[in-house]
């Protein structure tokens, strides 16, 4: 069951927040937080799905006063249905075969029923799909043609858990207010809603991607321990891999599918994000770039209180989680070390996601000698971090266009940055040739390189000259490409062309 933290009967945008705000701070939560602020006109609504309620705290936000709904909904809780012998539809369970095999199958086409509200309320309900006798017929058989060699307990569960989220939102769906334009800041769960959604209602629906959704979810699965079964190497094909992970994988790309083809608009923050979502089944036609944009003079306001030429602090800001890579990022400053006695490296973020992996951080903090060189700060004023800050650094594996990047910018912070998402086009241009000729306000580095990043943080902190061009050209893209209001008036005229019925 959801619960409502705020409820209105009429919502003319309703965002949906897969995992963000206003659980989590930063990343999409805080472009959130921008448009809720920025569009003080517009009566937000806000559906947010997690996976468990275990996995998140209290709010990390103060909502406000133009959010006039928030609902919130949990995929995998206890709240299964009781358990009961149900005797199911012949003809509504051909429909689901169909259905599972649009999920697991690359080029299966996209069944009618998905977009149809009813065939998951009434065809083929939650229950069936739990207790039925044809259901129970349906896994075995699937199992038996699919992966025999696969333990049953775990293909069952795998089943089970891709199919389930799928009831959860259909139900949501039928119960959410009146609402003019759907909006999702991803495909995935979030996405399948939007689009089931604006469906269900006839209404637009918008679609933004600040990460590539299922390229994450591909990068998750295909190094995720949880899903751990493996044929023996002498049974495996050299191209096979886990076929429970295939299954993951496949779900996701057929959801995000179904939210590109729904979608009346398909936004993306740079032009590689954009190509990328075509590849993956976005009509060309519907894509459309728009960057994130920042408080550049409230952020170059701080600049006042920056000393020249700056104390070697290297900063990250972000999640201290293992797709931001922070243990590279402590690999490089052990090789800085030896070359700068005096260096500080601070991670700026929520230490709490991933309580494992930040241990295993510190642990790392402490064998290499660093103790006295890093520090982990958790959640902080960034206004009061990047004045102090000498260069601003990215060593994630996976990003979208990163707020940060462009916050440091405009607190003149140059940045030294992994080459994933849009961080080559916030660093040496890319959004047109005068972009690309004010040079570069920093450095890229391939992943997982602490050599590589070591290098530049090196060379930025010892040569002052270098670093301040960089600083400058920061200073100069920002300002010419970045500025929030930019990004809001963009936001705006969509939303106002959308509930005026003319996207």
């Amino acid at each position: 069951m959801g619960r409502y933290i705020r409820q209105s009967k009429d919502v003319d945008v309703m965002l949906l927040a897969e995992g963000t705000y206003p659980y989590i701070r930063g990343g999409v939560s805080s472009w959130i937080a921008q448009l809720l602020a920025g569009l003080p006109d517009i009566r937000f609504g806000i559906c947010f799905v997690g996976s468990q309620e275990s996995e998140y705290g209290e709010m990390r936000y103060e909502l406000p006063d133009n959010l006039v709904h928030l609902e919130v909904h949990y995929m995998f809780g206890d709240d299964n249905p009781p358990v009961k012998k149900i005797k199911a539809d012949k003809k509504s369970f051909e429909a689901l075969r169909e259905l599972h095999k649009s999920f697991s199958q690359k080029n299966a086409d996209i069944p009618d029923m998905m977009k149809d509200i009813n065939f998951y309320m009434r065809d083929v309900t939650f229950e069936h799909f739990l207790y039925s006798d044809l259901s129970w017929e349906f896994l075995n058989e699937s199992y038996m043609k699919n992966c025999p060699d696969i333990p049953f307990i775990d293909y069952f569960w795998t089943l089970r858990n891709i199919h389930r989220p799928i009831w959860i939102l259909a139900k949501i769906v039928q119960n959410f207010p009146s609402i003019k334009l759907f909006h999702s800041p991803s495909t995935g769960y979030a996405g399948f809603l939007g689009a089931l959604g604006s469906y269900t209602k006839n209404v637009p629906y918008i679609l933004t991607e600040h990460g590539i959704y299922t390229r994450e979810r591909k990068i998750d699965m295909l190094t995720a321990d949880w899903v751990s079964f493996k044929k023996s190497p002498l049974l495996k094909q050299p191209e096979e891999f886990n076929y429970i992970k295939k299954m993951w994988v496949n779900f996701f790309e057929k959801i995000g599918e179904f939210s590109y083809k729904r979608a009346n608009t398909i936004l993306s923050l740079y032009p590689g994000a954009q190509k990328i979502q075509i590849a993956f089944g976005a009509d060309e036609s519907k894509t459309k770039v728009i960057p994130n944009g920042v408080d550049v003079d409230g952020l170059n306001a701080t600049m006042v209180k920056r000393q020249n030429p700056p104390k070697p602090i290297i900063t990250l800001i972000g999640r201290v989680v293992s797709i931001k890579d922070i243990k590279t990022f402590i690999r490089a400053i052990r090789i800085t070390l030896n070359e700068i006695p005096d260096v500080e490296a601070w991670v700026v973020g929520p230490t709490d996601e991933d309580p494992e992996y930040f241990a295993e951080c510190e642990y790392m903090v402490e064998s290499l000698g660093l103790k006295n060189n890093m520090k982990f700060l958790g959640f902080q004023n960034i206004k009061n971090i990047l004045p102090q800050s000498a260069l601003q650094t990215l060593t994630s594996i996976s990003e979208g266009m990163p707020l940060v990047i462009l916050e440091g910018y405009a607190a003149g912070v140059p940045c030294v940055a992994t080459d994933v998402g849009s961080c080559r086009d916030l660093i040496y241009g890319g959004l047109d040739d005068e972009d690309i000729a004010l040079g570069a306000a920093g450095a890229i580095t391939n992943i997982a390189n602490p050599s590589e990043l070591a290098k530049q943080y090196i060379h930025f902190l010892s040569d002052y000259d270098a670093w301040k061009r960089a600083q400058e050209v920061a200073l100069l893209r920002v300002e010419k490409y970045y500025r929030q209001e930019m990004f809001l008036k963009q936001y705006n005229d969509i939303y106002l062309k959308a509930m005026d019925g003319k996207l």
